[in-house]
């Protein structure tokens, strides 16, 4: 079925019409001489002739010159030089920077002013609570230079703020304000409104000279509304415009992505680098048709960027108000975590403002305070952690705080803490945005190039119809130019809720504040390794790929190599028991199994491996697929009892290809199938999710849990149409469990080798995120086969090791 996108796409301010041009192909004539005619050429011939073979000996000589340090780059490129040199790098401190100079900017005229002192003041009152301030290394806020300042906005510009410090004239500081939108101007606007741009300045600055590893600046005035020239929305200096072309000129950056989350458009931003290919600049707004502040068509979906920065500038208008997590989380998925991927970012910047939050009176959208810890976690990843937390707008205090409060334990390192509420399917109106953006930005973005475009035959002969998303033709009706000199309202310009609205937004917010647990363990990793699991070997075949030495040089890459395991805590590693092994296997299986021992013939043990499929056998092999399972389940039980966040099982043999009946593909006893149902019988929980990135389909786990809907089952593998192992076609996408487990099943089947990144990051945006947020595991169980990592002998497929840690971090 062909994929619902636009088959047009509108124009875009500034855009330019491109024609393909082709490069001229230069031929050359070869003429020869009939084989009846051996007359002597005349010299100027043999001299040409001479000339030109030489000529092509310099030109083959200059291209195998040119070419021999590319091949030989080739050959000696080592695919793994990104990891290891990584190796040395460790997690540095998150940052933050504060003033309580920030408290002065406050307006004269109107006490109930929503961008007020008091935002500022909650936001610190809440982290301090909750003693984040003292995890923080603290970034000294300074006052940003005129030099600064002129980096994004005019000498005129500065000077119409500048002449008003100090100002005792309120009714001429009234008048000022009026010629701008949204603005009001204080004596001590100037001050304070070089202190968020210098404070913002110097965060990026720690962050990209490697002071600190993320952070967030606690500023106000915000500044995304700040335009070259002119004062709007609460802002005067760009704050986050300045600090990006500082990090471009200054500190020799060449792809920042800013991440504006305020409810209201960054127009000024946008305008900042409307141009500019270095500033992937991706804005998530109310909008509704241009309806709301700041009522610009320019903050349509359809403005992508002119010239070189084509492309490379998003709007995501929200139109229609309610908007809740699922809606963001779609965006996160189907947009911005592909294309920030691709773009690979050096510098995050987050204009945060958190005016979407629920209860606050301009956004009028419902997302709970916690969930901006999931919008900002899988940002993290990225730009090797380089993240920029700049405060913006919000004005409900309470959800301002609280969200605050979230973002900042984020930075820090804590896990998300669980959404209270279920959530909902994305509402149709998101839905037709993101497809607008899709097909707006696809030719720009190979992430987004996932599903084809109709054309007008398709649109005309195939059906149904509702399967083609059109793009829309959009307009707006300019309101008539006003004569005179404008002037905008300074008091009661905003919305205003009733004191029974505003009682019902607090006790909705007290309700998700005590069922969002903050609390979680100290201990970060631990991890299980032992010996015992070593003694399972082919004595047969020693250059069998399933050997010892796979854990063996985990653990030794642990200890010495990347001085990991010091960090983690280990966990005594215990054997399965007879009865745990019979959770998910035939007691006649285990007590085979158990029945071989160092009196078993080799006959016999070739014998039994032979019924079996793609098995060997040894004497040891129960002691150690039992130590294998049951080390699994001493983790499991070490991250449910609360003792540390997650956990690392090295261990072997394999267990996803194991049958409840029989061993199969070098697996003995189904591991991580056993701590699954551990989980769900002797732990108590409801729901497990298991993802399977082995590059072979985990048959066996698939068949235990096929008909249980307390088990998620995903896997994503190289299926080869079912020619693949373990062949048939239990792998494919249309397998998708039996009975009440139906729909738990989840295939990602790929039907050639190659398989790389690209292909992978797409499967865990489009289909693996979306799925498992929508069934809320408690607990998440990862089959962590390698096989399709670059240069496994038998994945064919082509991941980076780096590629994990972005799955492992999403």
């Amino acid at each position: 079925r062909r994929s619902p996108l636009a088959n047009a796409r509108t124009s875009t301010m500034n855009q330019e019409n491109k024609q393909e041009r082709r490069k001229p192909r230069s031929t050359v004539g070869v003429r020869g001489q009939s084989s009846q005619y051996k007359s002597r050429p005349s010299p100027s011939l043999a001299e040409a002739k001479k000339q030109g073979k030489q000529k092509m000996s310099e030109m083959s000589a200059n291209r195998r010159q040119s070419e021999e340090p590319v091949i030989k780059d080739k050959q000696l490129k080592d695919i793994y030089q990104n990891a290891i040199s990584m190796s040395e790098r460790r997690r540095s401190a998150t940052g933050v920077v504060y003033d309580d100079r920030f408290l002065l900017h406050r307006c004269l005229w109107d006490p109930n002013y929503p961008e007020c002192p008091e935002r500022y003041l909650e936001v610190m009152k809440r982290i301090e609570l909750e003693q984040l301030i003292d995890r923080c290394t603290f970034v000294r806020p300074r006052l940003a230079t005129e030099e600064e300042v002129r980096l994004k906005h005019t000498q005129q510009h500065l000077e119409t703020l500048k002449a008003t410090r100090g100002s005792l004239d309120k009714a001429q500081l009234e008048d000022l304000s009026s010629r701008y939108d949204a603005i009001f101007i204080h004596p001590e606007s100037y001050e304070t409104s070089l202190l968020s741009v210098g404070s913002t300045v110097a965060l990026v600055d720690a962050v990209c000279n490697g002071e600190i590893q993320n952070g967030m600046a606690v500023v106000r005035p915000p500044g995304h509304h700040a335009m070259t020239a002119e004062f709007n929305g609460y802002c005067f200096f760009n704050n986050v415009a300045i600090a990006a072309q500082h990090a471009l000129d200054k500190l020799g950056l060449s792809r920042i992505l800013i991440v504006d989350w305020d409810v209201h458009h960054g127009q000024g931003t946008q305008r900042m680098f409307y141009s500019d290919p270095r500033v992937l600049y991706f804005s998530v707004h109310r909008y509704e048709h241009a309806t709301f502040w700041p009522n610009l068509r320019e903050s349509d979906f359809d403005f992508i960027g002119s010239g070189e920065g084509e492309g490379f500038n998003f709007n995501v208008p929200l139109n229609a108000i309610g908007m809740e997590n699922a809606d963001y989380l779609a965006i996160w998925h189907q947009l911005l975590l592909p294309v920030a991927t691709e773009f690979n970012p050096e510098l995050i910047i987050v204009s945060a403002g958190y005016d979407a939050a629920f209860g606050c009176p301009e956004g009028m959208m419902n997302i709970t305070p916690a969930f901006y810890a999931h919008l900002l976690s899988p940002l993290l990843s990225l730009a090797q952690g380089r993240v920029a937390v700049v405060l913006e707008g919000g004005y409900c205090l309470e959800s301002l705080a609280e969200a605050s409060m979230h973002t900042l334990k984020t930075l820090l390192g804590d896990p998300c803490s669980k959404l209270a509420d279920k959530l909902t399917p994305p509402c149709p109106s998101i839905r037709e945005t993101i497809l607008n953006c899709i097909a707006s930005h696809r030719s720009f973005w190979k992430s987004l190039q996932l599903n084809e475009m109709y054309n007008v035959e398709d649109y005309n002969n195939v059906n149904p119809q509702e399967n083609f998303h059109k793009l829309p033709v959009c307009r707006l009706d300019q309101e008539p130019a006003r004569s005179g000199e404008v002037r905008y309202e300074t008091r009661n310009c905003y919305p205003v809720q009733s004191v029974a609205e505003r009682q019902r937004i607090h006790d909705r917010l007290v309700q998700l504040r005590l069922a969002t647990d903050l609390s979680f363990p100290a201990e970060r990793l631990c991890y299980v390794y032992d010996e015992v699991m070593l003694e399972h070997q082919n004595s047969s075949d020693a250059l069998h790929p399933e050997n010892p030495i796979r854990i063996v040089n985990i653990y030794q890459h642990l200890m010495e190599h990347y001085q990991l395991a010091k960090r983690m805590k280990r966990v005594a590693a215990i054997p399965a028991t007879v009865d745990e092994l019979c959770l998910v296997h035939d007691r006649e299986l285990v007590e085979r199994m158990h029945s071989i021992g160092k009196d078993t013939s080799d006959r016999d043990l070739k014998e039994l491996a032979e019924s079996y499929n793609s098995v060997y056998l040894h004497p040891k092999s129960f002691s150690s697929a039992s130590m294998a399972a049951g080390s699994v389940i001493q983790v499991v039980g070490e991250v449910l009892s609360g003792r540390s966040r997650a956990g690392l099982c090295i261990v072997r043999p394999p267990g996803h290809h194991a049958e409840p009946g029989e061993p199969h593909g070098f697996c003995i006893f189904n591991n991580v199938a056993i701590a699954a149902r551990v989980a769900l019988e002797q732990h108590n929980l409801k729901r497990v999710l298991i993802v399977d990135w082995d590059v072979h389909h985990g048959n066996g786990t698939q068949h235990i849990f096929e008909e249980d809907p307390r088990v998620l089952y995903i896997s994503v593998h190289r299926y080869d149409n079912g020619t693949f192992f373990p062949r048939g076609t239990d792998g494919n996408y249309t397998v998708v469990g039996r009975g009440k487990g139906t729909g738990f099943t989840v295939n990602v089947p790929w039907n050639h080798k190659s398989m790389g990144d690209p292909q992978y990051m797409a499967a865990f945006t489009s289909v693996i995120l979306p799925i498992a947020y929508e069934f809320d595991p408690e607990l998440v169980l990862v089959s962590a086969g390698f096989d399709a990592a670059i240069g496994d002998p038998l994945g064919g497929c082509r991941v980076t090791p780096e590629a994990y840690g972005y799955f492992t971090q999403w």
